[in-house]
């Protein structure tokens, strides 16, 4: 699937890989302008929900961008790595991790034990995320308000 695009009077067909490059190219290059070193190699993060050949066009993305992609990870799986680092815990533990993107609803379940993270299991829905949760919890405080304050529409 192509995406046409015009851009100073000229028309232009871009894949969504062309696309996700792009946005891999001005990335690459906010980071070495931050590390002041070339960057080269990448972890990609990806929704939950992504099959597999959205995984392949992202390393494809990430390829044309100049990145080697080292690795794709599932958001939720990503931050898991993260209380790695903030816990104390001893042992082996479960974690299950909710990440609630603008338009998705992803969920892994990781075990860490000894440093080493296990991805038992990663689902996504989209068609419940961040913006449902916003929305829905707006539209909720609006009818309180309404009730507590006895306001008639």
């Amino acid at each position: 699937m192509m995406t046409v695009v015009k851009h100073k009077g000229q028309e232009k067909h871009l894949c969504a890989e062309e696309i996700s490059s792009m946005v891999l190219t001005k990335m690459r290059e906010i980071a070495e302008a931050y590390l002041e070193s070339p960057v080269k190699n990448a972890v990609i993060t990806v929704p939950a929900y992504f099959n597999d050949s959205q995984r392949k066009a992202t390393i494809d993305a990430g390829a044309i961008a100049g990145l080697d992609v080292m690795r794709i990870m599932s958001e939720p799986t990503a931050a898991a790595y993260s209380l790695d680092k903030r816990t104390n815990c001893v042992g082996e533990r479960n974690i299950c991790v909710f990440y609630l993107g603008g338009g998705t609803f992803d969920v892994s379940l990781v075990t860490i034990k000894d440093k080493i993270f296990q991805v038992k299991a990663t689902a996504g829905n989209t068609h419940l995320g961040g913006e449902d949760f916003d929305n829905r919890m707006v539209s909720y405080f609006v009818e309180e308000f309404k009730r507590k304050k006895k306001v008639e529409e």
